[in-house]
């Protein structure tokens, strides 16, 4: 099999994203690899630092690598990871990517965290992908009426060439509009501008968009065309979920076996999971 650094440089080389999405059940991961491996498509699933926490490290590993022992082209992520001691955790747990957000610190402190971590994943596995994350991406993984966007809070082109050059990583994360979650009462737009800025600074870099759920096809269909390869799914998936388990328990308030009042909630996962990797792309890309 492929390794993900493979498959996000032929993204990256053909315009195409690898999707990546986050599970903290079993029955989502297992809806997730299904349909990559029905698409033939490569997959990032992840564990942010509250799913992580719920599962386990060792513990979600060991899934996806029960997956993995089966030829699925699936990779773990070690999302929004806050800190040493977490990102730590992931990677020696045996995670395939972890992702080291020092976002919110002033600059020099997230690039020396940062640091930190790429040199510690590179001497546990020389070949691990490590993701970084600068500018300020607002907003929560749940349904929102509005969030306040502030160009301030975007990614500075500069600064992302220099952020890149201190810290070595393979991905950065970028601000350019996009948030946090699904907002009701307020149009989200991406400044495409300022991601072709970013990349014409990082042309060796992985780009990765973050807070894709609720943005408009279109939207990002030219974000990938301008640089974007690897897209993040969160919030649609748990809103997806939640609905469909909502309605077997309300059509079915009797049964108590929780496979069977799952079932709903696995085949919604499953339909939004095709629909997010034909958009991006992917779909055909195992060989």
């Amino acid at each position: 099999m492929k390794s993900l650094k493979d498959y996000l440089s032929q993204a990256k080389k053909e315009k195409w994203a690898v999707g990546h999405f986050n599970f903290s059940t079993t029955d989502q991961l297992k809806a997730f690899v299904e349909v990559a491996q029905e698409l033939k498509s490569p997959i990032m699933v992840a564990t942010s630092e509250g799913e992580a926490k719920f599962i386990g490290w060792p513990q979600a590993k060991a899934l996806v690598r029960s997956f993995q022992s089966l030829g699925a082209p699936v990779f773990l992520n070690a999302d929004h990871h806050k800190s040493w001691e977490s990102t730590k955790m992931a990677i020696d747990a045996g995670y395939d990517t972890v992702l080291i957000d020092g976002s919110k610190l002033p600059y020099e402190e997230n690039v020396a965290l940062t640091k930190k971590i790429v040199d510690y994943a590179r001497s546990v596995n020389p070949d691990m992908s490590v993701e970084g994350e600068l500018g300020y991406l607002k907003g929560e993984s749940q349904i929102q009426e509005q969030v306040e966007i502030s160009e301030a809070d975007y990614t500075k082109p500069d600064q992302a060439k220099d952020f890149v050059e201190q810290t070595g990583v393979d991905r950065l994360a970028i601000v350019f509009g996009n948030i946090h979650g699904i907002v009701t009462k307020q149009a989200e737009r991406l400044d495409l501008n300022v991601l072709q800025a970013v990349a014409a600074t990082v042309p060796n870099t992985v780009l990765v968009l973050h807070g894709a759920s609720g943005l408009p096809a279109d939207d990002i269909k030219a974000a990938i065309e301008r640089g974007i390869s690897n897209i993040h799914i969160n919030t649609e998936l748990r809103v997806a979920y939640l609905e469909a388990l909502k309605e077997a328990v309300q059509k079915n308030p009797q049964q108590t076996t929780p496979y069977k009042f799952l079932a709903r909630s696995f085949e919604a996962t499953k339909q939004l999971i095709s629909e997010k990797l034909q958009l991006f792309g992917s779909v055909g890309k195992i060989n």
